[in-house]
């Protein structure tokens, strides 16, 4: 694998990554569960031991949600690429919102796939790196 062809993988997957950052603070949840591989698994940072696997289940996960107003940031970025067609990522997550709760700071442990010449999320694991305050 070329340098060139290897940060064309890390652009793709840190692109991916901010994509779904900001179309999920647009509640855009049949394009956020498209970026995901048709058997993609998802945690929440707020419930990491429950694993949400597949485009019915993660689209259901997300339409159950109340609506909010979110502003994800994202940070820390670091993609690891393992194949031509997989790579990896680890990065920081700032979450607000509009209620008068302090932000959420946490982490994603990424999976990607390349099909059909697509990146995907293969896997998306939050965790909390601080627990709010109640």
């Amino acid at each position: 694998m070329t340098d060139a062809e290897r940060f064309q993988i890390e652009w793709a997957c840190a692109r991916l990554i901010n994509l779904y950052a900001t179309l999920n603070d647009h509640a855009r949840w049949d394009e956020v569960v498209a970026l995901y591989a048709p058997d993609g698994l998802m945690t929440r940072p707020t419930a990491p031991d429950q694993a949400i696997v597949g485009h019915e289940a993660l689209l259901a996960a997300f339409n159950a949600r109340a609506p909010r107003t979110t502003q994800h940031v994202c940070a820390n970025i670091v993609v690891t690429v393992e194949t031509p067609d997989t790579a990896s990522a680890t990065s920081a997550m700032l979450l607000f919102t509009g209620a008068d709760t302090p932000p959420l700071i946490g982490t994603y442990s990424d999976r990607f796939v390349r099909l059909d010449g697509t990146w995907l999320f293969s896997e998306r694991r939050g965790a909390l790196s601080f627990q709010p305050s109640n």
